[in-house]
């Protein structure tokens, strides 16, 4: 058991003056208040007006990198099914669930069907005793409507989430960009916007139809977000997520063929891109997600049509999203709640929330100090992204997974 934490004269997300202590016991906040008296033997940090905020909870991720979890400020993932071999096993499960320890929480996401090959459904009962929150079809959407149906009132019925990924797979096979001016351009294979509104429309309302709560992995359109608020208007239980290439990148970003910017969803219009934005401010998207899939640089420095789609953003995912901060676009209180109490309500877990007796999973965060991304230094298994070179304010100067110290950068004692 790690000895209690004091963090003195920090400041609390919508206040505007620091004076806040946090004390740390047994691994829970047991105190939250000013002036608080540090017991013998406690560390105690000083805060300098820093702002202190739950750990983050990363809602997607397709690999454990506990580099980049660490210098992002993340103490929970939820890791994506789609490893080698597919999470499809309740051993599977449980060996997932112990690769981030004692650094990372991993909440293993249950593969939705068999070896993820879209047909026949998988043991999600056996699946969630072993430790999986949520099931996932995985980096494609389940082609077979009727298999979708079924998933969908087997996971209900378990009290599951399906988690879905939104793109019509016919649509979208060999594709790497989305019909426009871009991809037209370039001469690379493309498939429609639509191909992303018409498997939220089926999804939905094959939900609808199971009475099942539904996930939307990763919101790309202007579309999908009129969808997804027209749903949610109707008291459908449905959330979403979206990543920061979908907000602050257009496909624009894949001129030249930079392959670093090749993402499935591939990256949509500026008109898109301002849609998500306001869908995420409005909380019409409920999370954002860093969708980290580290790559090497076999894998990205190849023709366009060749490269892996992916990037490494779970180490800048709070960076980015203080980016439409500081822009004005979304309030600081929204973009945390987006990364920390919402996706901790929607998958039932411990952590996203500062008060008496919740995980000590906190970072500081200094949300003003600037820096410039740099794909060649970025903390973690590999630095494919499309922001390299990109400036960016805010970095977390402590983060404190279950009552543990696991960075301290800045933060004074």
């Amino acid at each position: 058991m790690p000895a209690p934490l004091l963090i003195r004269n920090a400041r609390l997300p919508g206040e505007a003056a620091a004076g806040t202590d946090v004390l740390v016991a047994e691994r829970h906040i047991a105190a939250i208040g000013p002036g608080l008296a540090a017991p013998e033997g406690a560390q105690v940090i000083n805060a300098r007006g820093q702002l202190l905020a739950p750990a983050l909870i990363d809602s997607c991720t397709f690999a454990t990198d506990l580099a980049a979890t660490v210098a992002g400020g993340i103490a929970t993932a939820l890791l994506m099914p789609d490893q080698s071999p597919p999470l499809d096993d309740p051993a599977l499960i449980e060996r997932a669930e112990r690769l981030g320890k004692p650094r990372l929480w991993v909440r293993p996401l249950a593969a939705a069907t068999r070896r993820l090959e879209g047909r026949e459904l998988a043991d999600l009962a056996l699946m969630q005793e072993a430790g999986a929150v949520a099931v996932a079809t995985g980096r494609s959407a389940l082609a077979d409507s009727a298999v979708m149906l079924r998933l969908l009132r087997y996971a209900g019925g378990l009290g599951l989430v399906t988690i879905t990924h939104p793109e019509d797979p016919a649509l979208a096979a060999g594709t790497v960009a989305t019909e426009g001016e871009m991809a037209t351009r370039l001469g690379l294979p493309a498939a429609p916007a639509a191909a992303e509104a018409l498997a939220i429309a089926r999804d939905l309302r094959l939900a609808a139809l199971a009475n099942a709560p539904l996930h939307i992995v990763c919101v790309t359109t202007a579309e999908g977000v009129a969808l997804l608020r027209a749903a949610k208007a109707a008291g459908q239980d449905v959330t979403a997520a979206t990543a920061p290439p979908y907000c602050l990148l257009s496909d624009t970003a894949i001129s030249g063929y930079r392959s670093f910017a090749r993402l499935s969803p591939p990256l949509r219009t500026e008109e898109d891109r301002r849609a998500v934005v306001a869908g995420l401010a409005d909380g019409t998207i409920d999370m954002l997600a860093s969708r980290h899939d580290p790559r090497v640089t076999d894998e990205k420095r190849l023709p366009f049509v060749d490269a892996a789609p992916g990037d490494a953003g779970a180490a800048i995912l709070l960076a980015l999203g203080l980016a439409l901060v500081h822009a004005g676009d979304v309030p600081l209180a929204r973009l945390l709640d987006a990364m920390t109490a919402a996706p901790a309500r929607r998958f039932g877990l411990p952590g996203g929330r500062l008060a008496s007796g919740a995980p000590a999973d906190l970072i500081l965060l200094d949300p003003e100090a600037p820096w410039r991304i740099d794909s060649d230094t970025l903390p973690g298994l590999a630095g494919n992204t499309p922001f390299d070179g990109f400036p960016v304010q805010g970095r977390v100067t402590l983060l404190v997974k279950g009552g543990d110290i696991l960075l301290a950068d800045g933060a004074g004692r």
